[in-house]
C-alpha cells in the first residue's frame, strides 16, 4: 500500500491509524517511495520534546531543488511550472517551463556563488511577487544558501532587524515594485535599513520599474549583468536532512520576532504530501495560491510543495481590485485556474462589490477551493461556496502555522465532509489534542481546551534561529511534554476540530498574525505617548483589527487628536510596517494594571469585543477605577 495518495474518507482512516501506530513505517515509506535521495537515512526519527530537539530522516542527504525540478525534466521539462502574472494586465505574462526554471535556478545560483555566497550563508529576500522571489529561494536552496524572505510590504526597521538578527550576507531586492496603482520603492528601503550595517556585504539588484535607483558601487550590483554572464547549469549541493532550508520570521506575542528555523528532508516531504492530499491535485491541475511568497503560505504552496509535485503554480504581482474588482475571477477564467487557495480577508473584501464582477466570468475550471491564514467566518464560507464555487467545489479550511511548515488541520477536498467554520480533521501524522489548565488532556467529543500536539510531525521547526531556549519555552513548556500551538480550540460531536482563537497576544488580521508588543513599541516611541496597549477586535473585512488604548504622558495631552493619531500610525508605518496600523485608537488616562505594573491586557480585550458582563479575577487590579472611564469612551 502506498501511504502518498489518499483515495477516499475510509483510506483516510486506515493511514491515520497507521501514522499514530507505525510512525516510522508510514513516513519512512512515503520519504523511500516518493523522493530522490543521494543517501538514505539512518533513523526515521528521534525526539525530546521536554528540550524542544527533534530530528527527521538522520543522515539522510539530498537536495529539495532536485525533487522539485531536476527530477521531473524527463517527462514535464516543457510543462509549465510558474505562470507569472504581472501587476498591470496589459503586461505579457511568463509561462516558466520546468526546463527554464532549472536554468533560471542553476544561473541564479551561480550568481549567488560569485558573491562569495556558500553553504549555509544566509540570503534576506526583499522582492515583490515576481519570478526571481521564486527563483532566488530555489537558488539558495540550490546551493545550501539559507533564504530569508522579507515580505516587500515591511519597513526598514523591521528588515534591518531580520537582517541583524540572521546575521545576512547578502540582500536580494529590486529597484522598485508594482502594487495596484502604487510604484513600491523596495530599492530605497533596503538602502535605507542596512545603512551602518556592517555585516551585509552585497546588495544584489533586480530591474523591475527601471525607474532610477541610488546605486553605491561598493556594495550594490545588478542582477542582470551577472545573470547574464554566468553558466546556465549547476550542480546541486548535498545537502544532510536537518541542514536549514530557510528561516522565516513570525511575530511573537513578546520580545522580537522570531526566527523559525526549517530543515530541508521532512519540510519537503511534509509540503508535498499535504500538497497533494488536501488539495486533491491531479496532473494537469493548475494552482493558484494568492499568499504572497513572504509568508509560509506562498514558501510551502505556492513554491514548494507544487513543484514537489510537478505542479503549474500562478505567481501574481498584483492585488485583487486593480484594475477592477474583478481582476481574481479574470485569471481564473484567463488559465482555467482549477485550485484558488485564498485568505478570508480577500473574500470578504469581495463579498462587498456588486456580484456581477463573479458571475460575468466563466469559473467552471474550478475544482477545490482552499481558505487560509485565519478561521473563516459562516457567511465569508457560505459566499465563496455559492458564487465561486457555484456549491461543486469543495472548500478546505486549512489550520497551520509558520512553525509548524505544512497544514495541520484540513478537510481533504473531495474525501472529508465539510462543515461551515471547522477546519475538520487532523492531517495523517498529526496527533492534535486539547489541553485543559492543569494540563490534562481532555478526552472525548463536544470539547474546548488549549490546542496541542502530542507527538513531532516531519516538517516541524526545529528551532528560533540563535535562541533555542525562546523555542522551548514559546512552544514546548506551556503543556510539557507537547506542543502548544497557541491556539484555543473546540472539538464537536464528531471529532472535528474549530479554531476558536488565539491564546497569547498576538492578533491575526487580514491573515497576518501580527505581534502586539512590536506594535507597542513603535507607538510609545511617540515623545507624547506615556504607555500603550493593544488588542484585537472582529473586523468585517479584515477579520480582525487593532484597537490601541493609549495613555498620554502630561506635555502630549493638550495635543490634537486627530493629528496625534495620524503621527502614530505614521510611526507604525516606519518601524513595522503599514500592515500594524490601528482602526481605533482611544486615549485613557491610565492603563489597568496589577500591582506589579502588569497591563490586564485581557480586561481591555474585553471592552474592545463589548463584552463588559465578566472580566475574570481583578483582584490583582490596583487601579479599577480606570475600568469605568474606559468603558464609557469606549469606541
Amino acid at each position: 500500500m502506498s501511504y502518498y495518495k489518499i483515495a477516499d474518507l475510509e483510506q483516510y482512516f486506515k493511514h491515520y491509524k497507521k501514522s499514530v501506530r507505525e510512525p516510522r513505517k508510514f513516513w519512512s515509506k512515503i520519504a523511500e517511495e516518493n523522493f530522490i535521495w543521494y543517501q538514505a537515512w539512518d533513523k526515521v526519527f528521534e525526539f525530546d520534546m521536554g528540550k524542544g530537539d527533534i530530528k527527521w530522516f538522520l543522515n539522510g542527504k539530498l537536495n529539495i531543488t532536485k525533487n522539485c525540478i531536476d527530477r521531473h525534466l524527463s517527462k514535464r521539462g516543457d510543462k509549465t511550472a510558474i505562470i507569472f502574472e504581472p501587476n498591470n494586465p496589459s503586461e505579457e505574462p511568463q509561462h516558466i517551463s520546468y526546463n527554464e526554471l532549472y536554468t533560471r535556478v542553476s544561473k541564479t545560483a551561480n550568481v549567488l556563488k560569485s558573491l562569495g555566497v556558500k553553504k549555509g550563508d544566509r540570503v534576506c529576500i526583499y522582492l515583490p511577487m515576481i519570478p526571481e522571489l521564486a527563483v532566488t529561494m530555489l537558488a539558495c536552496a540550490r546551493i545550501g544558501a539559507i533564504h530569508s524572505v522579507i515580505f516587500a510590504g515591511f519597513s526598514d526597521a523591521a528588515i534591518r532587524s531580520r537582517v541583524e538578527d540572521c546575521g545576512a550576507k547578502v540582500i536580494v531586492t529590486s529597484d522598485g515594485g508594482f502594487r495596484g496603482e502604487k510604484t513600491i520603492k523596495t530599492k530605497e528601503v533596503v538602502d535605507k535599513a542596512i545603512e551602518g550595517l556592517s555585516v551585509v556585504e552585497k546588495v544584489l539588484v533586480v530591474k523591475r520599474t527601471n525607474e532610477p535607483v541610488a546605486f553605491n558601487d561598493k556594495i550594490d550590483v545588478w542582477f542582470d549583468e551577472l545573470y547574464e554572464a554566468a553558466e546556465a547549469s549547476n550542480i546541486a549541493e548535498i545537502m544532510d536532512s536537518e541542514d536549514p532550508l530557510f528561516i522565516l520570521y513570525t511575530s511573537g506575542s513578546t520580545g522580537k520576532p522570531k526566527g523559525m528555523v526549517h530543515t530541508t528532508a521532512g519540510y519537503m516531504i511534509q509540503t508535498a504530501y499535504t500538497f497533494q492530499n488536501v488539495f486533491n491535485y491531479k496532473e494537469g491541475d493548475i494552482f493558484w495560491c494568492t499568499a504572497d511568497l513572504g509568508w509560509v503560505t506562498g514558501h510551502s504552496y505556492i513554491l514548494y510543495g507544487a513543484l514537489l509535485n510537478g505542479a503549474t503554480t500562478v505567481i501574481f504581482e498584483g492585488i485583487p481590485t486593480y484594475p477592477n474588482p474583478s481582476r481574481y475571477w479574470d485569471i481564473i477564467d484567463k488559465y482555467q485556474v482549477t485550485h484558488f487557495y485564498t485568505a478570508p480577508t480577500a473574500i470578504r473584501s469581495l463579498m462587498t462589490n456588486d456580484y456581477s464582477y463573479v458571475t460575468s466570468h466563466d469559473l467552471s475550471s474550478l475544482r477545490v477551493l482552499g481558505s487560509v491564514g485565519e478561521p473563516i467566518n459562516e457567511e465569508a464560507w457560505h459566499w465563496f461556496n455559492d458564487f465561486v464555487g457555484k456549491k461543486r467545489c469543495p472548500i478546505v479550511d486549512t489550520w497551520w502555522q509558520t512553525e509548524t511548515g505544512s497544514i495541520m488541520i484540513s478537510p481533504l477536498a473531495c474525501i472529508t465532509p465539510t462543515k461551515p467554520t471547522y477546519a475538520t480533521l487532523p492531517i495523517p501524522g498529526i496527533q492534535t489534542v486539547l489541553m485543559d489548565d492543569k494540563n490534562n488532556e481532555i478526552q472525548g467529543n463536544q470539547v474546548t481546551g488549549s490546542l496541542c500536539v502530542k507527538f513531532p510531525w516531519p516538517s516541524i521547526a526545529r528551532t528560533i534561529w540563535g535562541d533555542h531556549d525562546r523555542f522551548v519555552k514559546t512552544y514546548f513548556s506551556d503543556f510539557p511534554g507537547t506542543y502548544f500551538t497557541g491556539d484555543n480550540a473546540l472539538r464537536d460531536e464528531v471529532g472535528y476540530y474549530r479554531i476558536t482563537g488565539r491564546a497569547d497576544d498576538v492578533v491575526i488580521v487580514s491573515g497576518h498574525n501580527l505581534g502586539t508588543a512590536p506594535i507597542e513599541d513603535a507607538i510609545n516611541q511617540h515623545p507624547a505617548v506615556a504607555e500603550s496597549a493593544v488588542v484585537g477586535f472582529p473586523h468585517d473585512i479584515k477579520g480582525n483589527a487593532l484597537y490601541a488604548f493609549i495613555s498620554l504622558k502630561v506635555e502630549g495631552s493638550t495635543r490634537d487628536r486627530d493629528n496625534l493619531k495620524k503621527e502614530i500610525n505614521q510611526l507604525i508605518a516606519d518601524h513595522y510596517g503599514p500592515i500594524g496600523k490601528l482602526d481605533k485608537i482611544q486615549f485613557v488616562d491610565d492603563l489597568p494594571k496589577t500591582r506589579s505594573g502588569k497591563i490586564l491586557r485581557r480586561v481591555l480585550r474585553s471592552i474592545s469585543l463589548n463584552q463588559l458582563d465578566n472580566f475574570g479575577d481583578t483582584s490583582t487590579m490596583i487601579n479599577p477605577e480606570v475600568v469605568a472611564t474606559i468603558i464609557e469612551n469606549r469606541l
